[in-house]
């Protein structure tokens, strides 16, 4: 088994490098003189890089296929104040001739100690039909495909065991804010936190890198898809109500907040507004969490400019987190709760984009 010396996170301008990268995506292309050239973005566990191969480019087009493993040889090149690979070499490496581990990012918490926390949350509700839809939902295969997804293709939390981290923080930060808001319907809540992201386990596909879209992930998406599991799993808990059941429908549905976003419905109750404004925040503090991981020198920086935030932001280096240290009980709040005022968008203002 050939070993993995060279990760992308550690390359620095200059280095010459030979070693094994994943083909994440691929674009053979002209230059305006007429003459081929591959463009490829390369990845492992620790992240990605461009590189470009300007000669022979025909040749090594079916090595370069997406999802390809190759030895890649080359030197890091700095392009517009980014890391670039200029690639003379490439081949393809055989599947069984490497470790998966190192070109599948995954999240740093234990898997087993994440489950004990998703278990913990639905063991909290106090209805027990939700409870009992919850613990039907939650076994088996699906909780194995929950464990083990990506929460996005590449924005945020786009690595294995990610969905089920993004899920927990999701549903923490909804708990405690039922403590703030006490008149929230607990419950409901948690439900739809829990539930808000659960067909990306049928929205991608995740059994080896590069993560992409199924094809019912791109023709209906993980909101109609998430319903249609939710509703098929409550057919037989008599206890469970149509009212209830449609509640924590609309908190899958209306979740991205916006119809321009991908929802459905707007949100309409205090629990879907909630947890439409908790989901984008989750989702953009591990978005600059990534570009935190990135900077080595101490004190605030500048990042490049974020297309997704339509903005530069202004960034300390993460300093490592203590698992044991953080308090991820749930918060066993009371019922009901206040949201404050909507606020209305001006016309045309620009608009910040989902990272969703």
């Amino acid at each position: 088994m050939a070993e993995k010396k060279v990760f992308i996170a550690e390359l620095v301008e200059g280095q010459q490098v030979r070693d094994i990268f994943l083909v994440a995506r691929k674009n053979l292309a002209e230059t305006k003189a007429g003459k081929p050239y591959l463009a490829l973005t390369l990845m492992d566990r620790t992240g990605e890089i461009e590189a470009r191969i300007w000669e022979n480019a025909a040749g090594f087009d079916d090595h370069a296929q997406v999802g390809n493993y190759v030895l890649t040889q080359g030197v890091a090149k700095s392009f517009r104040e980014q890391l670039q690979l200029g690639v003379v070499f490439l081949e393809q490496i055989r599947r069984q001739d490497i470790s998966p581990a190192d070109f599948m990012p995954a999240s740093r918490r234990d898997t087993a100690k994440m489950q004990a926390e998703l278990s913990g949350y639905i063991s909290s509700l106090q209805d027990l039909a939700l409870k009992k839809l919850l613990q039907k939902i939650f076994s088996g295969e699906t909780l194995a495909l929950f464990s083990t997804a990506p929460a996005a293709k590449k924005m945020h939390h786009a690595y294995i065991g990610g969905l089920l981290e993004h899920t927990l923080s999701v549903t923490g930060l909804a708990d405690k804010l039922t403590l703030h808001y006490p008149e929230l319907d607990r419950d409901i809540l948690l439900a739809g936190a829990l539930l808000h992201d659960l067909a990306k386990i049928k929205e991608f596909s995740f059994a080896s890198p590069p993560f992409d879209y199924t094809d019912q992930g791109r023709l209906l998406g993980h909101l109609v898809l998430g319903v249609d599991m939710v509703r098929q799993a409550a057919k037989g808990i008599k206890a469970l109500s149509g009212k209830q059941l449609d509640q924590v429908c609309h908190l899958i549905l209306s979740h991205h907040g916006r119809h321009d976003f991908g929802a459905p419905v707007l949100p309409m109750t205090q629990e879907a507004l909630l947890l439409h404004h908790v989901d984008d925040i989750d989702a953009k503090m591990n978005y600059t969490d990534q570009l935190r991981e990135k900077i080595e020198e101490p004190g605030h920086h500048w990042s490049e400019y974020q297309r997704p935030l339509e903005r530069f932001l202004f960034l300390q280096p993460l300093e490592p987190r203590d698992e044991t240290s953080e308090n991820r009980q749930p918060a066993q709040s009371s019922n009901r709760g206040v949201v404050k005022q909507k606020r209305e968008r001006k016309s045309g203002e620009k608009r910040q984009q989902s990272l969703f």
